[in-house]
């Protein structure tokens, strides 16, 4: 065979076999997913007067209700309710990861007036059916 034809008929040959497994490879499957959410909800109202609440949605769409301690006590900011929040969330996306939920998104807001508000996060996890 001339040496000049062999680089020329490898690169053929090269290329048929990438056409031919890139042509009948299968079409990609769309993954389908269910959801599944939690929301905390953390009052900032002086003296403690607040209410504070992680809300659930469970597979049967109902919502649980865990309590959250409030960011303020009668003497003011009260960072160990902060890190006892902090603690109880971080426990339910370890819960729902564990079982296999994969944390998709997070969005955040805040609510306020001169005296009193919340801060609202919204944990959305999605699951392959």
């Amino acid at each position: 065979m001339d040496n000049k034809l062999r680089p020329a008929l490898f690169g053929a040959a090269l290329a048929a076999a990438l056409f031919i497994g890139y042509s009948f490879k299968p079409a990609p499957q769309e993954t389908t997913y269910t959801y599944r959410q939690f929301s905390t909800i953390e009052s900032v109202v002086p003296a403690g007067l607040g209410r504070s609440r992680i809300i659930i949605s469970d597979k049967g769409d109902q919502e649980v209700g865990k309590d959250l301690m409030n960011f303020y006590s009668v003497v003011g900011i009260n960072f160990k309710n902060i890190a006892n929040n902090d603690k109880l969330i971080v426990d339910n996306i370890n819960q729902f990861t564990g079982e296999g939920w994969e944390l998709y998104s997070v969005n955040t807001g805040v609510q306020s007036n001169e005296k009193t508000g919340i801060f609202i996060t919204r944990y959305l996890f999605r699951k392959p059916v």
